[in-house]
């Protein structure tokens, strides 16, 4: 802005234009249109007090204050367009002039049009320093440069990733090395962060990254089912920056640069064969840089943090967070869902149904809705193995599951010991016991049909015939009731015929001709 009121008063003491124009960096036509001006409107130094310089600015030059005929660009407008790629000012400026041109008005030239716009970005890029309370929020990140570590076996180079959490208050920090981004990671990160610094902010601020935000939205954003649990169990909240807003964590966004310069650039020279040697060199780093010195201000991030910020963390829970993963899965027809395939039971009832499964390490939980339906001890070793619990099966399946000889035996021995000598006798026969439990069972279910006390008549009766019954023979011996007749010597014959039955014919040497 011209300095009306200095050349005035320069003037008055009688400097001249040239002298005034070399004191107040302006030109010589300046310096004499103002004395002239205000020789016409009657203004002497010195001036009246209350007169500010807008008001004697446009005192002097009333038309300078006046809006211009010219079109006036819209610049919020041309911020936006200039945000996309292969947009130029001189594009827009060309659209401006056709636009002006087909409505009638007069355009401004492009050295104001650009004026304008610089004008405009200086105000649009206006900051706020926003103070952080003590213990309010811990911003999260990973820092864009990366180390490495070598495979001491293979020679075989790794990426690791360093994690970065930052304290905005005293500007305190926690980095540590990862070999990967992924959720466990992320999670793994976070404990550790809380445990190093003693305590637990009222909200976490990180990014929008997939291990953290499913669904980014401004107003309700999708947290991670993981995330949001470890967040609880730590009664913390998660409050994700919004979509390309680096600036609402501003803290950790500096912090994450001047940590990868001093901790990552200065051991760019070093190798490292492990991630646990790697993190060990880094938190030798960390601990220098939150102990070095502030340069406008008292004090270091150390000091800072153990006097006023770190009496106002929540404290830790009892046991740290373990993490857990969630995935969703289908109970199948044998009522058991697949787990790096191992099978655990679910109760048939959920046959069919969408279950939500939280793994950790050591359990296997379900849940359907929201409510918990069963837990399983994690399965490891050999692929394929089953976990499964007697009440899930339906109530047949939980028969089945029952049978074994003992229970055979015993339920023959209530009948009578004749029947428990046929039921001996059937589960011997077979090479595996299982393979008589279908015949044990029909033959005990007689009891059911025929009585007690006629099944064990049968049975006896059979004994006399041979000394392995079958299901069939006793089968035969109920229904043609030979239970109930007296035992005779004639009977013999129709064990012959039961046997010839069950075995088929044995031709003798008279068949073949030879001699009897």
């Amino acid at each position: 802005m011209t300095q009306y009121r200095e050349i005035l008063r320069l003037t008055s003491l009688g400097f001249s234009q040239r002298n005034i124009a070399g004191s107040l960096r302006c030109s010589r036509d300046t310096a004499s249109a103002v004395a002239l001006r205000a020789k016409q409107k009657q203004l002497s130094w010195p001036l009246p007090l209350e007169l500010t310089d807008a008001e004697l600015e446009k005192l002097l030059f009333p038309d300078k204050g006046r809006e211009s005929s010219r079109k006036a660009p819209d610049y919020e407008c041309i911020h936006k367009e200039m945000a996309k790629s292969g947009v130029t000012l001189s594009l827009l400026w060309s659209e401006y002039c056709e636009e002006c041109s087909a409505s009638g008005e007069i355009p401004f030239q492009y050295a104001q049009y650009c004026k304008g716009y610089g004008k405009f970005t200086k105000t649009s890029k206006a900051t706020m320093h926003i103070h952080r309370k003590p213990g309010e929020q811990m911003e999260v990140d990973w820092a864009g440069q990366t180390g490495s570590v070598i495979d001491s076996v293979t020679g075989e180079m790794y990426t690791a990733y360093l994690f970065v959490a930052v304290l905005p208050s005293s500007q305190y920090a926690y980095a540590e090395a990862f070999l990967s981004m992924n959720q466990e990671s992320w999670i793994s990160a976070h404990v550790n962060a809380f445990s190093f610094f003693g305590g637990v902010t009222k909200a976490v601020v990180p990014d929008n990254l997939k291990t953290g935000v499913e669904k980014a939205d401004w107003y309700s954003p999708v947290i991670n089912k993981s995330y949001h649990e470890m967040a609880e169990h730590y009664g913390t909240a998660i409050v994700p920056a919004r979509v390309k807003k680096p600036k609402d964590k501003a803290s950790v966004e500096g912090t994450v640069g001047v940590i990868s310069t001093w901790i990552l650039a200065s051991i760019r020279n070093q190798k490292y064969f492990s991630i646990g040697e790697l993190n060990e060199a880094a938190s030798r780093k960390l601990k220098a840089f939150n102990e070095r010195p502030f340069q406008k201000k008292p004090g270091s991030r150390h000091s800072v943090f153990l006097y006023e910020e770190r009496e106002t963390l929540q404290p830790l829970p009892g046991i740290p967070y373990e993490l857990a993963l969630w995935k969703k899965a289908i109970v199948q027809y044998n009522y058991h869902i697949d787990v790096d395939k191992m099978h655990y039971s679910i109760p048939y009832e959920y046959i069919k149904c969408q279950v939500d499964i939280r793994i950790t390490s050591r359990v296997i939980e379900v849940f359907y809705n929201g409510l918990r339906v069963c837990s399983h001890p994690r399965l490891y070793g050999r692929q394929g193995q089953y976990a499964t619990v007697t009440e899930h099966m339906p109530p047949s399946h939980q028969k089945y599951l029952e049978w074994n000889g003992e229970r055979f035996v015993s339920w023959a021995e209530s009948v009578g010991p004749d029947t428990k000598v046929v039921i001996n006798g059937i589960l011997a026969s077979h090479k595996v016991e299982q393979q008589g439990y279908r015949s044990c069972m029909g033959a005990l279910k007689l009891a059911d049909k025929y009585s007690t006390q006629r099944l064990e008549a049968a049975c006896k009766r059979a004994l006399s015939y041979t000394p392995c019954p079958s299901y069939k023979i006793i089968a035969s011996i109920l229904s043609s009731g030979s239970d109930k007749r007296p035992s005779k010597s004639n009977d013999i014959p129709a064990l012959k015929e039961n046997v010839a039955e069950q075995y088929g014919f044995t031709r003798g040497a008279g068949y073949y001709g030879g001699k009897k």
